[in-house]
């Protein structure tokens, strides 16, 4: 049963929201540091994230999500052991709130790369209401949980199931995203599903690794637009990356397309390494659906202006990062899993 009533909920989430918002001195400082500890967490991919998780926390979309389950219905706190990952800044803030939000205990088990802002985030609810402070509990080993949600890699997803499969879980394995285009995108459109390819390098679940363009699509329609974007290359290890694949190509004499900081090549595949981005050819958007039906257990989001007709989410150009509370990761509902432990 949860502590707190739903407005005690909704009040403290979204005043959390309003300073991530709005960084303070300690925030900021954190935002400019995190580099020092993962390349990756440039203050812009930190600064980034944490505003997404700012807009998201907001009264009228707490309320929304927060009538759609009985939060009261557990009699007693369940400890639930977290396994974040650490592919992109905050990515495991979503878990440890719904857990926060049910009335159980959150046993985080942080990632290395990412182990400093979810502590100094809830640090701040902290502040803002008392009431948190027995809530979670940050370990280095897992023991005495009541229930598992891990996040990692396939391979780690089957370690997991080893240890785990005996209590109630959510197991989340690699998952990418794709865009479905059209041929009559404005350029508007392809500029923003820039942020789609590049926001965080690339790194995340919701990074559009793969797109789906019809047949006789003029690839120069889709480079023009993201041209702004080229100053991913000046991150060192983005442009190892870069030059890694590129060399492999060259190599191989495989054909693919360069504009100087992203590769693109026509594959299968849809997922790619970084600083590729993936490309098939659909003779109609009916076949395009038939091929995301066919990996939607792979797929996180489609972004796409199209009327698909598929049973994964479908976003706006531009807004794969930028999540709702009720876009749970790999579609299963952890609310609702941990409301009715």
């Amino acid at each position: 049963m949860s502590k707190f009533t739903v407005k005690e909920l909704i009040n403290a989430f979204s005043e959390l929201g309003k300073q991530l918002s709005t960084p303070d001195e300690n925030l900021a400082e954190l935002i400019n540091t995190e580099q020092r500890y993962n390349a990756w967490f440039t203050p812009a991919s930190v600064e980034d994230s944490i505003k997404a998780i700012g807009k998201m926390l907001n009264s009228a979309d707490l309320t929304t999500w927060f009538s759609h389950y009985d939060l009261n219905k557990n009699l007693s706190e369940k400890k639930v052991g977290l396994i974040l990952a650490g592919n992109i800044p905050l990515v495991g803030f979503h878990d440890v709130l719904c857990v926060l939000a049910t009335g159980n205990h959150a046993l985080i088990k942080a990632s290395t790369q990412d182990a400093r802002l979810i502590k100094h985030v809830l640090e701040k609810l902290v502040t803002i209401d008392n009431g948190f402070k027995g809530g979670f509990s940050f370990v280095e080993r897992l023991e005495n949980f009541d229930a598992i949600i891990a996040t990692g890699s396939n391979n780690s997803s089957r370690y997991f199931e080893y240890y785990f499969g005996k209590v109630p879980h959510i197991i989340r394995k690699n998952r990418n995203s794709i865009a479905v285009l059209t041929g009559t995108e404005t350029k508007e459109q392809l500029y923003n599903l820039g942020h789609d390819i590049f926001d965080y390098y690339g790194l995340g679940c919701r990074n559009v690794s793969k797109i789906f363009i019809p047949k006789g699509y003029d690839l120069a329609t889709f480079f023009v637009p993201i041209e702004p974007y080229q100053p991913i290359i000046n991150h060192h290890k983005y442009n190892n990356n870069y030059d890694y694949n590129k060399s492999i190509y060259l190599v191989n004499s495989d054909k693919h397309f360069d504009n100087g900081f992203l590769l693109l090549k026509e594959d299968e595949r849809l997922t790619s390494p970084l600083a590729v981005l993936y490309y098939s050819y659909y003779d109609d958007l009916q076949s395009a659906e038939q091929l995301i039906d066919n990996e939607r257990s792979n797929i996180q989001c489609v972004v796409s202006e199209a009327p698909l007709k598929i049973k994964c989410q479908v976003v706006d150009f531009g807004q794969s990062q930028q999540p709702k509370l009720w876009d749970y990761a790999d579609g299963v509902d952890t609310m609702d899993f941990l409301a009715n432990l």
